[in-house]
């Protein structure tokens, strides 16, 4: 007998305006992610894969991975009911969620649980939602320091959940993320609370999307001005900041809102994350980008570092990221070096010593996850 799919609840989604050639572009896209994650999921296991990787000449899952297979849930939402039922093999989306908000609960950190609780609200599972509450709320009774992107996860599920906006925990982890906000850079660091000792000036592109989006999504339902004024100038920022081919790159220092070190470039800031903090901050009523979001999606289609795609029609796979040829972290950890002796030190001609050319052969299902929920099936 054909296993029954149920449905998350009905959700209003906003317009997402593109071109003829970006919205040819997403169709196959979408199609793409959905039959990737199809042999990304782990029925037995009932947990999608960490990684996708080539090996011989074939795409090969390697491991397990609870958070990403949260953050696949949260793409799946808004699919067609055939869609979900073929990626998860038949597996019902509820029945997954409670068996992961189980797992979470017992070993979870404060992204894990944030974001199970956020997919467990999309999809209107109740019971589940209300014990990664309790777990949520106990995580963040410490007074210590958190990373930006947890804390902005933590307000996602947070404002998105009524018992949690009622008793204040969206308003104190939006005013945690506020005082964190730098405006004169447009920048979040990349950990609230804490010292960063020599890194603590660099944050990530991660450190810019997630912010904005919960914070656009938390005035959207509040009508709290300062988090869209810190979403704006933090949305503003970014494009500003981004390369001339559509890259959104990879480090910037917190302190003047100036990229520090270029690549890699991750195939799923410009299909996924990108675009998803832009949408949701036009769909709060800040300004929309369409110009940086088809340079963005155009990266894909053409990206000019490998004078090719970086999307593998073939294996249907698009690869995580285009690199420096260097050892590990090299240029990173020289240009952080630098800038932490003086804002405006650079190492000079690092595109010539380490030049952007490696693609990393792997897929992860989070990847196509934000692709799916940035760009929904209506």
């Amino acid at each position: 007998m054909e296993a029954q799919i149920s449905l998350p609840r009905e959700l209003p989604q906003a317009t997402r305006p593109v071109s003829l050639t970006d919205a040819r572009l997403l169709a196959k896209l979408r199609g793409l992610a959905v039959d990737a994650l199809r042999q990304m999921y782990q029925p037995q296991a009932g947990l999608f894969a960490f990684r996708l990787r080539l090996r011989d000449g074939r795409p090969v899952p390697e491991g397990l991975s609870p958070r990403y297979t949260a953050i696949t849930l949260l793409g799946l939402v808004h699919e067609y009911p055939d869609a979900v039922r073929s990626t998860l093999h038949g597996d019902d989306p509820l029945a997954l969620c409670e068996r992961l908000a189980t797992q979470v609960i017992q070993g979870g950190n404060l992204g894990d649980v944030a974001l199970t609780l956020w997919a467990a609200t999309l999809w209107g599972q109740d019971r589940p939602a209300e014990a990664l509450r309790r777990r949520l709320l106990a995580l963040l009774l410490p007074e210590g320091g958190y990373p930006t992107v947890e804390l902005s996860w933590a307000l996602m599920a947070a404002t998105l959940d009524p018992v949690l906006i009622r008793n204040g925990c969206a308003e104190r982890l939006a005013g945690r993320l506020l005082r964190a906000f730098q405006p004169d850079s447009g920048l979040f660091p990349h950990r609230v609370g804490g010292d960063g000792g020599m890194r603590g000036h660099v944050a990530c592109f991660a450190d810019v999307v997630y912010p904005i989006q919960a914070l656009s999504t938390y005035h959207a339902l509040t009508g709290e001005a300062a988090a869209l004024a810190a979403a704006r100038t933090c949305g503003e920022r970014a494009v500003r900041n981004q390369g001339p081919d559509g890259q959104w790159w990879w480090h910037f220092d917190y302190r003047t809102g100036e990229p520090l070190e270029r690549y890699p470039v991750y195939t799923v800031h410009q299909h996924g994350m990108g675009p998803m903090a832009l949408a949701a901050l036009a769909d709060a009523g800040g300004p929309a980008f369409p110009a940086a979001v088809s340079k963005s999606l155009g990266w894909l289609a053409y990206t000019p570092e490998i004078d090719g795609s970086i999307i593998d029609w073939d294996h249907q796979l698009i690869w995580r990221k285009v690199a420096r040829r260097e050892p590990p972290k090299l240029a990173r950890k020289l240009q952080a070096g630098l800038s932490y002796l003086h804002a405006g030190l650079r190492m000079p001609g690092l595109d010539g010593l380490l030049p952007p050319r490696t693609v990393d052969f792997e897929c992860r299902p989070y990847e196509l996850g934000w692709l799916l929920y940035a760009w929904p099936a209506e």
